[in-house]
């Protein structure tokens, strides 16, 4: 539904001048790598299935190039971006480059892991490219935040992109894998080579699709409590459940009678589970045991940075 100039979109001449003139410098330690090239923004928004009737929130929008591309096929973008001068020169950028949908544009200034609320209609999609070194925290804490976000498209590192759409099963299943999928259903959606972003990374990169389930997993167990388990289990991996979930439940005896109770064998491990198996443990749990895990926010736990290798 594309109103705006052919030009409107950024390349990478415009880009370094904005960046020269704002005096940024793409930084490692928010994980920064600006992408350069028009083909693949459109790219993304495509995969992404934005709508005219889309309310995409964009998380880390940096000088504005998914930004556009999201504004000319949606009906509103909020972008939160916790970067001073960033912030401060986006919503100029929007206005010089797209005037006639400038409206349609807000940004929030905060870091997205304190986000809980977001200006005009609730967001109806994610479509973001994430910053590699919180991408895992910063995704699951937008999708439990916001519950009408029905569809989301991320570019992470390849790495996590593997991880998070990864089945039961697989060697690198584990902790982003489940808390996802507690959400959404998730998969691959492509990939992203180097050489579309400034500076380039030194790593590759992929997009992962997640449409919000339908219906939540029935579970009488909370999130909290399912996360718990999820925690506890890939704490100790190579451990077989029985003795992995024996903090949780208070001792190793105790978590075997929660995983018989579930109807899972003692000696499974955690990367054969799905998330209704994690969670049919959670319902199993002994009374009387608190457990540890589980108290951090929504990803925090078990993530680690997913850009330490660049």
């Amino acid at each position: 539904m594309s109103t705006t100039e052919p030009d409107a979109l950024l390349g990478p001449a415009d880009i370094r001048e904005l960046a020269a003139e704002l005096g940024v410098r793409p930084t490692k330690q928010r994980g920064q790598n600006f992408v350069i090239d028009a083909n693949t923004v459109r790219r993304i928004v495509r995969t992404a299935e934005v709508r005219p009737d889309d309310v995409v929130v964009e998380v880390g929008p940096g000088l504005g190039s998914l930004t556009l591309a999201l504004l000319e096929a949606a009906d509103r973008v909020v972008a939160v971006e916790i970067d001073d001068v960033l912030a401060g020169a986006l919503p100029a950028t929007v206005a010089a480059r797209m005037p006639g949908r400038a409206d349609r544009f807000a940004l929030v200034h905060s870091d997205a892991m304190l986000v809980r609320e977001l200006p005009g209609p609730a967001p109806t999609a994610l479509v973001a490219n994430l910053p590699y070194n919180v991408a895992v925290p910063v995704l699951l804490t937008m999708l439990e935040r916001f519950p009408s976000i029905e569809r989301t498209l991320v570019m992470v590192q390849a790495e996590v992109a593997d991880r998070l759409a990864a089945r039961p099963g697989n060697k690198v299943y584990g902790v982003p894998s489940v808390k996802a999928n507690w959400y959404a259903d998730v998969k691959r959606a492509g990939s992203i080579g180097r050489n579309v972003f400034w500076p380039a990374p030194n790593v590759d990169s992929g997009l992962v699709s997640l449409v919000r389930r339908t219906e939540p997993i029935a579970t009488s167990a909370s999130r909290t409590e399912v996360f718990a388990v999820v925690d506890a289990a890939f704490a100790q991996r190579r451990k077989t459940l029985r003795a992995a979930l024996a903090g949780w439940a208070g001792s190793a005896p105790a978590a075997e009678a929660a995983l018989v109770a579930a109807g899972i064998s003692p000696q499974a491990r955690g990367e054969s589970l799905t998330v209704e198996e994690f969670a049919a443990i959670a319902e199993n749990k002994p009374a009387g045991t608190s457990g540890a895990a589980g108290n951090e926010p929504a990803g925090a736990a078990g993530n680690k940075p997913a850009g330490s290798g660049e």
